[in-house]
């Protein structure tokens, strides 16, 4: 299975931010979406970086309320690892497990189509395995 198989059952929505928008807005627009992480995108609409919640509380961490104020390309991760829609379900879990990250953009020929998370990929793993399981119980029932 490929990263094309689950954006087509979630669909190819990214919620996206400017560099210079402030770390209070973004978190504004986290909360709203009930996602966990914005795409960051340059003027010429190419992924700059990503901004996660945890980017957002270790920075907080470090400098408290006033860490709201700070534009989002002091906070995000820039050049973010990517991924394309012909990319493996398996290749995309070995890329996440290694960077320890839980959000990854799906990009080809430089545009931004899609974002997975680590969520996307279990649910859809979960519904192969359970796919996989309704199989085999049918072979040996009719065997």
């Amino acid at each position: 299975m490929t990263v094309k198989s689950i954006l087509d059952s979630k669909g190819t929505d990214v919620a996206t931010v400017e560099p210079t928008t402030d770390i209070a807005s973004a978190v504004s627009l986290l909360a709203a979406h009930n996602i966990g992480a914005l795409i960051v995108i340059d003027t010429n609409q190419q992924v700059a970086g990503i901004i996660s919640e945890r980017d957002v509380i270790r920075e907080m961490a470090d400098r408290g309320v006033e860490a709201l104020r700070l534009a989002v390309r002091d906070v995000m991760t820039p050049e973010p690892v990517t991924c394309s829609r012909r990319d493996t379900i398996s290749t995309v879990m070995e890329l996440m497990t290694a960077g320890r990250f839980r959000h990854l953009p799906v990009v080809e020929r430089g545009q931004l189509i899609g974002i997975i998370s680590i969520g996307d990929v279990v649910k859809h793993r979960l519904h192969e395995i359970e796919s996989e399981t309704a199989t085999l119980r049918d072979y040996i029932r009719n065997a």
